[in-house]
């Protein structure tokens, strides 16, 4: 039996990790794997080990086994709640971990405009422990992301991607997101 596989999309403080554990409660036999988690947990027992720039080499090697783990032990949905806005590294993950075969495939895009994304940041109550030696605030964060947004592999999601692509602006298309996977999710 084919398994979801849903892939968010999207800057810092646009919902994602909200919409992931949202769409979690709904599908039934489903996880979530977000990389703050793991990056929260390598800066509280593991800080000396992290590299103070560059690749975070550590944390995407704990999520790839946390993947692997769930693929082949597991027969849970797997709802991966990462920025994951570079379209090599997107089509890395979708061909190179969860192909057609055994996954239908799912890019759930946010596509907040900053200024919203801006309020959010100074309204956040979020632990900024997920950071390592380059930033201390989202705010930051931000502003890396849309330097980044000039680059060419920095691309919104294209339909032909993915076997789905939902792309939301605003907050008020969760519930019907959610509604449209976990109704995908009766049809496997």
């Amino acid at each position: 039996m084919k398994r979801l596989v849903i892939m968010t999309v999207g800057k810092t403080h646009s919902g994602k990790t909200t919409f992931a554990r949202a769409l979690e409660k709904e599908l039934d036999n489903s996880f979530v794997m977000d990389q703050d988690n793991q990056a929260a947990f390598l800066n509280t027992f593991y800080a000396k080990l992290q590299p103070e720039q560059g690749p975070n080499i550590l944390k995407h090697s704990l999520s790839r086994l946390i993947i692997h783990y769930a693929i082949e032990n597991t027969d849970l949905h797997l709802i991966v709640c990462n920025s994951n806005r570079s379209q090599q590294g997107r089509l890395r993950l979708l061909e190179g971990l969860f192909n057609k075969k055994q996954f239908v495939r799912i890019l759930v895009h946010f596509d907040i405009p900053d200024d919203v994304l801006m309020e959010r940041i100074v309204h956040s109550k979020r632990s900024t422990n997920v950071f390592r030696g380059a930033f201390t605030n989202f705010e930051e964060v931000l502003l890396r992301q849309q330097a980044e947004s000039q680059l060419k592999d920095i691309v919104d999601p294209k339909e032909e991607e993915a076997d789905y692509l939902f792309v939301m602006k605003h907050t008020e298309e969760v519930d019907s997101v959610i509604k449209r996977i976990v109704q995908i999710s009766k049809m496997l």
